[in-house]
Order: structure tokens, then sequence, then C-alpha cells
């Protein structure tokens, strides 16, 4: 850094004079003390929040998403598969064969025929066989007789229709009508139309005119009074209160606001850093008070008393267990053993029993003996069988 250059701090403000910088070192150390307790509430807050998340609420959801799968989503999975699937296929098939293929079918092979051979056909034929040749007939009689007499029927009703009706009325209108009307009209204009334009044009003329002259000034005069005392009430407005207020706003309230915002910013910064230290310093001690002797407990003491306990203990009573289990199914297994041929004995001493056959190979119906892989073709599979257990499987 070369001597003589002097930088400004990042957040300097110029403008402020000492009086401000005298004013906001207090505030900010008021608003400190009101925003450090806040501040650390919410620090132990969400860390509170993220060890509960952690700890509790992620645990917790996975159990309830596990239980909600077992409880609703497989059941409901199989319910949709083999209940409401095949229950749906068969109501679609139901509904279709109960009201779409009767109606399909009797479209197609009812209404369709019915329509077609009993409507339609019939209609054609009589259209290409009746009525074409039918009304070709008729337009060559119209064209070759009907037409010229018509042509002279129609000239002499038009010409005896004019003498009845148009002549009378054309004079009637002509020498009655049409002088009656320009008398009446002559009448009108000279006795109603001129007069009461004569009355309109010299005298109700003026005299509106006049009127609304007298309007007009009386409108220009209110609207230039009401001008003038609009203009007044704003000027008295703007002096009496605008003017304060803004003077307030400006050199009082968004001064103030802005500090309080800055110290309310500065605070909570400060806070964070003070509570980040306090929960480390906090850290720190359960650490060396409760952490590091429950570690060096457990490295030092419990880890070489349950390996002791492990090897010396346990593994011994374990394989003492083992031994124990095993003899004691060893013994039960002869107990029964001991017990099946002593029931068999005593069914042999009252009943009697089959005679036991010598020890042999099986013949030539086997399909494959013992001591030999080879087979038989012609001979029928026979499951493959100790002498041994053929003789136990009789006896039982």
């Amino acid at each position: 850094m070369e001597y003589g250059k002097h930088q400004a701090p990042a957040r300097y403000e110029s403008g402020d004079g000492c009086l401000t910088t005298l004013v906001r070192i207090p505030v900010r150390i008021v608003v400190l003390v009101l925003v450090l307790p806040v501040r650390m509430v919410w620090d132990a807050l969400i860390v509170g929040a993220r060890a509960a998340e952690r700890i509790l609420l992620r645990p917790l959801g996975r159990a309830l998403a596990w239980l909600l799968d077992v409880l609703l989503a497989i059941p409901a999975r199989w319910l949709y598969a083999q209940v409401l699937t095949p229950l749906g296929h068969g109501l679609r098939w139901l509904a279709g064969a109960v009201f779409v293929w009767p109606w399909v079918a009797l479209w197609r092979y009812v209404v369709v025929p019915g329509v077609r051979y009993g409507i339609v056909v019939p209609l054609s034929w009589l259209y290409e066989q009746v009525l074409t040749p039918l009304g070709r007939g008729a337009r060559w009689v119209w064209a070759a007789l009907l037409r010229p007499a018509g042509r002279g029927v129609a000239t002499a009703v038009r010409w005896l229709l004019t003498a009845v009706f148009v002549v009378p009325l054309v004079l009637l209108w002509r020498y009655v009508v049409k002088p009656l009307g320009l008398s009446v009209a002559w009448l009108v204009e000279h006795l109603i139309v001129l007069p009461l334009a004569w009355t309109y044009r010299e005298v109700l003329t003026p005299l509106g005119h006049g009127i609304a002259w007298l309007l007009a000034l009386l409108a220009s005069g209110v609207e230039a009074a009401c001008r003038g005392l609009w203009a007044a009430v704003r000027w008295l407005v703007t002096v009496l209160l605008v003017t304060p207020v803004v003077w307030v706003y400006r050199r009082v309230l968004a001064p103030v606001g802005r500090e309080i915002a800055a110290a309310f910013g500065v605070a909570w910064r400060v806070a964070g850093f003070l509570s980040r230290a306090v929960g480390r310093a906090l850290a720190w001690l359960a650490w060396h008070l409760v952490g590091a002797p429950a570690a060096w407990a457990y490295r030092t003491v419990c880890t070489p008393v349950g390996h002791f306990l492990r090897d010396a203990v346990l593994a011994p009573a374990g394989r003492a267990a083992l031994a124990v289990g095993r003899t004691a199914r060893e013994t039960l297994r002869t107990a029964r053993e001991t017990v099946r041929q002593a029931r068999r004995d005593a069914w042999r001493a009252l009943v009697g029993g089959p005679r036991e056959p010598e020890p042999r190979e099986p013949g030539s119906v086997l399909a494959r003996t013992l001591g030999s892989t080879t087979t038989v073709p012609s001979a029928v599979p026979e499951p493959e069988i100790s002498l041994r257990n053929e003789k136990s499987a009789r006896q039982g």
C-alpha cells in the first residue's frame, strides 16, 4: 500500500454530520440489545428444527411412507390388479353384450337392410321407371301445347286487369287526388308553415341567442369563481399541510427510518456473529464436558469390557448352548427311534408281521439299478431307493 493515498471504507456514506454519527452509534447499540435475544432464539429454533428434521421427522416420514405403502399401496395394487381389472373387463364385456352388440346387430342386420331394400330400392325404381318418364312427358306437353296457349291467355288477362283496375286508378290520381292535394298543401303552407317559420326566425331565434349568451356569461363567471376558490384552497393546503409534511418526511422521518433500518441490519448481522460464537462455545463446552468423556469411556472402558465379555463369556456360552442343543436333538432323535422300534416289536408280537425280504439287487423290473447305469427300454422307471431305506419304509 502506497503512503499518501487514502481509501474510504466500504460502507462510507458522505454528507453525514457529526450529529448523525453521534446519534447513530447509540441507536445501533440499543437496537443490538433488542435484536440479540431475537436472533439467538431464531438461531436456536433453526438448529432445533434442522436436528428434528434430521433425527425425527425424516425417519418418521420414511416409516410412515413404508407403513402407508404396506397398508394401502400394496393392497390397492393387488385389489386393482386381481379384482378391479377383471371386474372392469367383465363389466365392459357385459355392457357391450347388453347395450352395444344388440343395437349394432339391429342396425346392421335389420335397419340397414330394411331401409335399403324396403325404401331406397323401391323409391329408386319408382323414380327411374315411373316418375322420370312421367316428368319428361309432362315437360313435352307443357312445351308443345300449354306454353303457346298460356301466352295468349296471360296477355288477355293482363290487358283486362289493366283496363279494369290500373286505368281508373291512374285517372283518379291525375285528375282528382293530385289537384285536391295541391290545394290543401297551398293552404297549409300559407296558413301554418309560413307564420310558424316567421315566428321562429324573427322572434324565437333572437330570444334563444340572448338567453344562451346570458347563460354562457353566468357559467363563465361561476367557472372563474370556482377556479379562483380552488386555487386558493390548493395554495392553503400546499402551504399549511403538504409543505410541512414533506419537510418532516424528508428531514426527519426518512433519515430516522434509514438509520433504524441500517441499525437493524447491522444489529442482525452482529447478533448472528454473537449467536454463532455462543453456539460454538456451547458446542465446545458440551463436547469437553459430555462428548469427550463419553468417547473416552467408550473407547477405553466399554470397548475392552465388551470385547472381554464377547470373547470370555458370550462366545463360550454360545458354543455351550449349541452343544447342549445338539446333544438334546440327538437324545430326542434316539428316544424317538427307540419308541418307534418298541412299538413295531410290540405290534409284531401281538399281530405278527410280514416276512422281511432278503437283501438283493433289484431285478429287471427296475429301469436302472443302483450298481449299473444301464436302462431297459421296455421297463417302467421306478424310484431309485436303497435297500436299507426300502426296508425302513416297509417296517414303518
